[in-house]
């Protein structure tokens, strides 16, 4: 018998977007403001950490020009196109590479935590990532990285190693190169292209210290698509937190995010199986050879309000030869679907809401320009299945005036397998929990903001 469990909102969008996307999808209320977090305490505390959302007052990077609610949206549609673009290609075999690739730094995830680096320790904010696994920071003397950058100062840093070229990591990373027994590595994306050093220091999470942590340290960059913080990769591959702190979090943690409408709250990411919650819904997780490093859940079925809608099996199914099937991903802002699944998902939501007229907005296809009154949406996994409150699937425009469904078809590029991914937007205010030993991915009721 399947369980039900309803998620409240989710969100995953690119470094570069603006704060006001955010501020204008969703009006935050004084209330909400009230309870404004002190941005300089309390700290991380054992082995939980603080997850801030990338734009909220407590985070450096809040762009400093605003944009329309119209040209936000566009922009963060186009961008969440090309992660599934990126993520698709992964499980491809296109792209596998144990370092974030410059497309995947690009887009990056919302939420960020602050690591400790070095020994004495040096702060740095972090984006967390469970679809990726290096961790990646600005070092100094990075040529061309943004001026807005807090870098990490090797020199000050008494552990600090760089990576010798014999390393049989050193053959992993993209295009690598030998620079004075250094194992360095360069790589371009979009319009930028960046040289990086493989590392070694202590990494302190919260009260964790974790010694010899390999990273990469960028030295150089060119274009305007280069982030001003670092990624934390939280997937499941070599070089990922999971593997490289495994004695230490037993390949075991969870997360709870902020919601949008909260950007002054902070959300936490729990290290390592004490503390997890024992009353917790799961389904199982599953490993994808195409890509190891992702989170891959067996979708069954989708409902909107009580009916289940037709959806083709193939749509749906998990396939290890091609990589094809359904991942919960912290990065995606807004959920794709394959079109064989997407499209008679999107046409009984149409069909509920009666004569209305639709309308489109850059990549979404269902909007309203009158109020709506829709049921929810539920996605069906095995053993357990997550309800949608309406926040979780439709955006607003600040005056009301427009009402989008948010979700979309999955973008189908030059690989042969396609993603169904389930985005962050349904993980807001809910504890997610990967348990990579006992192969579940759990979800909990939290109130995260």
């Amino acid at each position: 018998m399947a369980s039900s469990s309803s998620f409240h909102s989710f969100s995953k969008m690119s470094l570069i977007l603006p704060l006001c996307l955010f501020l204008l999808l969703l009006l935050i209320s004084p209330s909400q403001g009230a309870k404004n977090t002190n941005c300089n305490g309390p700290d991380d505390e054992g082995s939980t950490l603080q997850v801030f959302h990338i734009y909220s007052k407590c985070s450096p990077f809040k762009p400093s020009k605003p944009m329309s609610w119209e040209d936000s949206v566009l922009q963060m549609q186009s961008n969440d196109q090309s992660r599934v673009l990126y993520l698709s290609s992964l499980v491809a075999g296109k792209s596998v590479v144990p370092i974030a690739s410059g497309r995947q730094i690009t887009q990056s995830p919302t939420y960020i935590v602050r690591v400790k680096i070095g020994t004495p320790g040096q702060t740095l904010l972090m984006a967390m990532d469970t679809s990726n696994d290096a961790a990646w920071i600005p070092c100094n003397g990075c040529v061309g990285c943004p001026a807005s950058t807090t870098v990490f100062d090797s020199a000050k840093s008494t552990s600090f190693q760089n990576v010798g070229c014999g390393v049989a990591g050193c053959q992993q990373v993209p295009n690598p190169s030998c620079l004075a027994n250094t194992c360095s590595f360069n790589m371009t994306y979009g319009g930028s292209s960046i040289a990086a050093n493989l590392s070694i220091d202590t990494f302190r999470l919260a009260a964790d210290p974790i010694p010899s942590y390999t990273f990469g340290c960028l030295q150089k960059a060119t274009g305007n698509s280069v982030p001003p913080q670092g990624l934390l990769g939280l997937g499941r591959g070599p070089m990922s937190l999971l593997s490289q702190s495994q004695s230490l979090y037993q390949s075991t943690f969870s997360y709870c995010l902020p919601s949008f409408k909260g950007l002054n709250f902070t959300g936490s990411l729990r290290l390592g199986p004490t503390g997890q919650p024992k009353n917790i819904k799961t389904t199982p997780l599953l490993k994808n050879p195409r890509r190891s490093s992702l989170y891959y859940v067996n979708l069954v079925g989708i409902k909107v309000g009580k009916k289940v809608v037709d959806i083709p099996a193939e749509a749906l199914a998990f396939n290890p030869t091609t990589g094809a099937g359904t991942i919960i991903d912290s990065g995606t802002v807004f959920t794709r679907l394959v079109q064989a699944a997407y499209v008679p998902v999107r046409d009984e939501f149409r069909r509920r809401m009666g004569n209305a007229t639709v309308s489109s907005l850059g990549g979404f296809d269902t909007c309203y320009n009158v109020p709506v009154t829709v049921p929810t949406i539920t996605f069906m996994f095995s053993g357990m299945n997550v309800t949608l409150p309406q926040d979780n699937f439709l955006i607003h425009s600040t005056a009301g005036t427009i009402t989008c469904l948010a979700m979309a078809e999955a973008p189908v590029g030059n690989v042969n397998s396609v993603l169904n991914v389930i985005a962050n937007l349904q993980q807001q205010n809910h504890r997610i929990l990967i348990d990579v030993p006992n192969s579940r991915l759990g979800v909990a009721r939290e109130a995260c903001s």
